[in-house]
């Protein structure tokens, strides 16, 4: 679980603005970077980061545990992405199925052999990264967001289940299924093209790594309103 959450519930616990406003600069990055990996698209992620944050400022207060906090979060950014109307320029062109996620034989037993290629280890330079999103966003929106989840936000199998409204063991079955396919397709990538090598692979685009700043004072005015009214 990301550390600045319990820094989040410290400061929201103040009820003054200034601390409210430090959590809300805390929480835009984490939503933001989330929504990112899930959305695959910036100004989606943006808006979501946007309505969550709004949407969340008059129920921050009641939140006492870091856990509590960010399995809200997760869950409303969550459907906020899946509702998203554009698509990553990863994304293929239509679902893939479950046979085509899985690999063959031949891909396992390579996978086996080289069982230290995962998204952690693997993105280490800026073109790896981006060879890793483009994995990433080429699975299925239920099998995305569980792998983000899971091995990027680093939640447990129980806080995924929460979250996605799954149970633990099928959290279990998607991980894996997601985690084969981005192995399977990170080794694609490193695969010489014809008449290329692999370092002459193209990197990709510098990722976006700042969400504009919400309108903390929107937030705040949301939040005395709501106040106001119950």
């Amino acid at each position: 679980m990301r550390p600045e959450i319990d820094q989040v519930v410290r400061l929201i616990q103040r009820k003054d603005s200034k601390s409210l406003e430090e959590a809300l600069d805390l929480l835009q990055k984490t939503v933001f970077s989330f929504s990112m990996k899930v959305c695959g698209q910036r100004q989606d992620a943006e808006d979501t980061m946007q309505e969550v944050l709004l949407r969340s400022v008059p129920y921050l207060p009641k939140f006492e545990s870091p856990k509590g906090l960010i399995v809200w979060l997760y869950k409303v950014a969550k459907t906020r992405c899946l509702m998203s109307r554009r698509r990553s320029k990863f994304a293929p062109g239509r679902e893939l199925s479950l046979e085509e996620l899985m690999p063959d034989r031949r891909e396992l037993e390579r996978l086996s052999v080289e069982n230290g290629i995962n998204p952690e280890r693997f993105a280490i330079r800026s073109e790896q990264a981006g060879m890793v999103r483009a994995a990433i966003q080429k699975l299925p929106a239920q099998y995305r967001i569980v792998l983000v989840l899971r091995d990027m936000e680093g939640l447990t199998d129980e806080d995924v289940a929460e979250i996605t409204g799954l149970r633990a063991g099928t959290v279990r079955v998607r991980l894996h299924r997601a985690r084969l396919f981005v192995r399977k397709e990170l080794m694609k990538a490193r695969e010489p093209r014809a008449g290329r090598s692999i370092g002459a692979v193209a990197a990709p685009a510098a990722i976006p790594d700042q969400p504009r700043p919400p309108d903390v004072r929107r937030c705040s005015r949301n939040s005395r309103t709501t106040s106001t009214s119950n």
